[in-house]
């Protein structure tokens, strides 16, 4: 029995005389289809709002969507210019064109998401940028929590969201595992990303340039090897006389 037989099976459940369409129309339950990504299939749901979620698709997924949102879900096609973003969105790791639907998190984990959306592939940031990034630097640990609440994983690409000592983290979506691979699948280098954390090196600068960046910014990838000088804080890039990158703003 293939994947989507067996997850067919598993959905339904609608009031007396209330007809699919009618249900996926007014948003009383979501629609739902199968996507490859790069740690195999997802379960993509989606509802007039936007896409909803994204999980495994194993034969749990609708349990736990239930759980969290409380509404149904059926086997359905997304309108069809959705149907075209939803695989470019999971493979570049950002929303682009597709409406997403946030109504299950606040205001301020919202806002938190967006600029996780904003994220460059190949590339990570830490809890305390985000909170920077939306105006709000002492909620890290909000942040954080924004971040573990993510609906959208993959599509909101919170596995490019590190702990603020620049160790990987855990992952929602699956465990550190997960994150681990869909990092390198990016060519973010988790391994070479723990090593520099477990030597405290929070920051990497271009001795040519006197430019700071977080370490996988591509503008300090692209600097010669030679140019590139390793900082433990802020202060000692500073204080050093170098200057905070303009694209990945450290903080």
């Amino acid at each position: 029995m293939s994947i989507e037989t067996e997850l067919a099976d598993l959905v339904g459940g609608l009031p007396d005389g209330m007809t699919e369409d009618v249900a996926l129309g007014t948003g009383l339950a979501d629609g739902y289809d199968l996507y490859e990504s790069a740690i195999g299939h997802v379960a993509v749901t989606f509802n007039p709002k936007g896409v909803s979620s994204v999980d495994i698709a194993d034969k749990a997924f609708e349990d736990r969507f239930v759980d969290r949102f409380g509404r149904k879900l059926i086997r359905a096609e997304p309108p069809s210019a959705w149907g075209r973003h939803i695989p470019a969105a999971i493979e570049a790791g950002r929303p682009g064109k597709l409406p997403v639907d946030l109504r299950s998190v606040t205001t301020f984990q919202a806002d938190v998401l967006h600029r996780t959306a904003t994220i460059p592939k190949g590339e990570v940031r830490p809890y305390a940028w985000l909170a920077h990034e939306v105006d709000r630097p002492g909620a890290v640990r909000a942040a954080g929590s924004a971040v573990a609440r993510n609906p959208i994983p993959l599509i909101i690409p919170c596995h490019r969201v590190v702990r603020t000592d620049g160790h990987i983290g855990n992952y929602s979506l699956g465990g550190p595992g997960i994150k681990h691979d869909l990092l390198e699948h990016e060519g973010a280098h988790p391994d070479w990303l723990e090593g520099l954390a477990s030597k405290h090196i929070r920051l990497q600068g271009n001795t040519s340039t006197k430019i700071y960046c977080h370490p996988t910014c591509h503008a300090i990838r692209r600097s010669k090897p030679e140019n590139v000088v390793d900082f433990r804080s802020l202060d000692e890039a500073k204080n050093s006389g170098f200057r905070a990158c303009e694209l990945c703003r450290p903080c």
